[in-house]
């Protein structure tokens, strides 16, 4: 017999270390080649390390949301045949994607963008150690704590075996207190899917109701690790060193609503349909030519404030494992039509996991919105390092005085934070204003002065 060692490999770009986001083995399991044995985060994506040679786990480093040095022995894997210890190198596949950029979540890609949970690459089936193997399905019912128990249902796995899902459905089982063991896969080789835990969530578990009210000591601790740690380093890289100034102004749709609506009436063929964010993307764009310093970055190490003339605007979204801002580059060489074309393409990039890592980094300046969920009021933070941040609120009708009566008017606030250190409040407010006037004018997005 003889012991293969693996160690955290090179995943390319000089990077030198990498976050443990997930163990797939244990020691004791017996793996076979290609089975998924681990998964690292760096500050550029997500990279599984599959398994080189088939044998036993005798070995395993690390813990999640320990950091590793490129080098490090995380594993060693007992094989027939051969004797002593050897090296053994575990090809990975970087993915396109980039991890998440900083900024305020946004939500309906009507209203933004937003991007869906990226594709999920489909793992090897796991080999089963013979005890797992062995072990018998249970059919009693089973009980417990939290939502992972189904009270007169049984499991619907052999004890011991390891249920199979991606990252991602992990992920969303973890924040939602799911026991995969307890969740039917339906994918290969039993694999569960995002489907498979919305039949879980919805099906009616069948458990008696206890009668009162009860009170629930549980604490539940959750790690953070992955892009949920880089997320946090990057908010609190933010708010730590810029001082933010907001500017809330309420701002009549009605106008651009009906132009908005006329537009989609009687597009061309081959033409986007039209949501709100290209017209503010326009606006955006007149209202930077009057003030170029918005457009800007902030190197506080350098002491340095780098203004750009090409207005590259990153559209906050929301995914289930976080932040992830696509960004439209050179926002003023495109019409309200390229634009939206744009938006649509890099949502799509987003949804199917093929987006560049350059199509997700570089913006100047963006626009964070919650849609529907919007609320009155948002307190959006700049997208560090950048100056500015433009935030939209949800649009409601509402009464509004036209000077002899109250008429209803679709309105919606823009509730919009600047780096106080480089714009001053006058500043802040100018440039709001201008927004204001353009988007309750919207012809005036298409004239060039």
């Amino acid at each position: 017999m003889g012991e293969k060692i693996i160690k955290l490999p090179d995943v390319g770009e000089g990077v030198a270390e990498a976050e443990l986001v997930e163990w797939h083995v244990k020691v004791g399991d017996i793996v076979r080649e290609d089975m998924v044995l681990a998964a690292v985060m760096t500050g550029k994506a997500t990279v599984e390390i599959p398994s080189p040679v088939e044998g036993e786990v005798t070995f395993r480093h690390g813990e999640i949301g320990d950091v590793i040095a490129t080098g490090t022995v995380i594993l060693k894997i007992r094989v027939a045949g051969e004797d002593g210890e050897s090296e053994a190198e575990p090809h990975v596949e970087v993915p396109p994607q980039a991890s998440a950029s900083q900024s305020v979540p946004s939500s309906s890609p009507e209203v933004k963008g937003q991007s869906e949970p990226v594709a999920e690459r489909s793992k090897p089936e796991p080999v089963q150690s013979t005890a797992a193997q062995a072990a018998p399905a249970k059919s009693a019912a089973t009980s417990g704590s939290g939502r992972g128990s189904v009270t007169g249902q049984g499991v619907p796995r052999a004890e011991g075996e390891k249920p199979l899902a991606t990252p991602a459905v992990r992920l969303r089982a973890k924040d939602a207190g799911i026991d995969l063991r307890q969740v039917s896969g339906s994918g290969p080789a039993g694999r569960i899917t995002h489907e498979d835990l919305d039949t879980f969530l919805s099906r009616d578990s069948g458990g008696a109701v206890v009668a009162g009210l009860q009170p629930n000591k549980s604490v539940n601790e959750v790690k953070v690790v992955g892009l949920r740690r880089r997320i946090a380093e990057k908010m609190a890289l933010a708010k730590s060193r810029i001082p933010h100034i907001t500017y809330v102004e309420e701002v009549d749709m009605t106008a651009l609503e009906e132009l908005r609506g006329r537009m989609n009436g009687t597009q061309k063929p081959g033409r986007p349909k039209l949501t709100i964010l290209p017209f503010l993307m326009r606006a955006i764009v007149k209202a930077i030519a009057e003030q170029p310093g918005i457009n800007a970055i902030y190197d506080d190490e350098a002491g340095i404030i780098r203004q750009f003339g090409g207005v590259h605007i990153g559209i906050a979204a929301q995914t289930p494992s976080g932040l992830v801002v696509p960004v439209v580059k050179h926002a003023e060489a495109r019409d309200i039509f390229d634009c939206a074309r744009e938006v649509a393409r890099l949502s799509d990039a987003a949804k199917s996991g093929t987006a560049q890592r350059e199509e997700l980094s570089g913006s100047t300046i963006t626009i964070s919105s919650l849609g529907a969920m919007g609320g009155i009021v948002s307190t959006p933070v700049i997208n560090h390092p950048e100056v500015a941040i433009i935030g939209v609120n949800k649009m409601a009708i509402r009464p509004h005085w036209d000077g002899t009566q109250f008429v209803p008017r679709k309105m919606m606030n823009l509730s919009s934070s600047f780096d106080h250190r480089v714009i001053d409040g006058w500043d802040a407010a100018t440039f709001v204003q201008r927004l204001k006037s353009l988007l309750e004018t919207p012809a005036l997005i298409f004239v060039d002065e």
